[in-house]
């Protein structure tokens, strides 16, 4: 099979369960007015009446991507079909990648990457952070990003935080992250 179209297939086969799972959800909750109790009664004042933010009113996002390797075509599927349509309060959004192993929530996003090289600082020696069973490796090297790499699983899955977000999305990403991904020894470079 020619990797375009086996790109096709692969990208069709995370997508599709998305949109189904977005039309079950829109149907599900239906109109927010009928009936209902408005949920603003709760907030204070200067907020009340604020729309959500929603998956369609965020512009598509553009990521660059590494090349995809045999390890991420063998492992990356079942974590990407594992993700979770909303992430600490913030809704998935649109991606246009290379790649369909790069997922996002929010603005500012969030940004989960399936396949990604050990990160640099990742040495013997160096220090990880244990969340929920998955081991990840911490670069705040760049003022504006926290880089959060998990590095016991066959292949390295780096999420991607914008400064000012806490570790919830990452605590939130290690349950489907160990359900989709066995544990591996961890592999520092020396």
């Amino acid at each position: 099979m020619d990797p375009l179209r086996r790109a096709a297939i692969l990208i069709t086969a995370v997508t599709l369960p998305v949109v189904i799972a977005l039309i079950v959800l829109v149907n599900v909750v239906g109109d927010p007015d009928a009936g209902t109790p408005s949920a603003d009664e709760d907030l204070p004042a200067d907020i009340q009446g604020a729309a959500p933010v929603r998956p369609e009113d965020l512009p598509v996002l553009e990521l660059p991507t590494p090349p995809v390797t045999p390890e991420a075509e063998a492992s990356c599927p079942d974590l990407m079909g594992n993700l979770p349509l909303e992430l600490a309060g913030q809704p998935s959004r649109r991606v246009q990648s290379e790649t369909p192993y790069v997922y996002a929530w929010g603005e500012p996003p969030v940004v989960l990457t399936c396949g990604v090289e050990r990160p640099a600082g990742w040495t013997v020696g160096a220090s990880a952070i244990q969340i929920n069973g998955v081991q990840w490796h911490v670069d705040t090297s760049d003022p504006g990003t926290t880089v959060w790499t998990a590095v016991d699983r066959p292949v390295y899955v780096e999420v991607r935080l914008p400064s000012g977000v806490d570790s919830a999305p990452v605590t939130a990403l290690t349950v489907p992250l160990a359900e989709a991904l066995p544990y591996q020894d961890p592999t520092p470079a020396p």
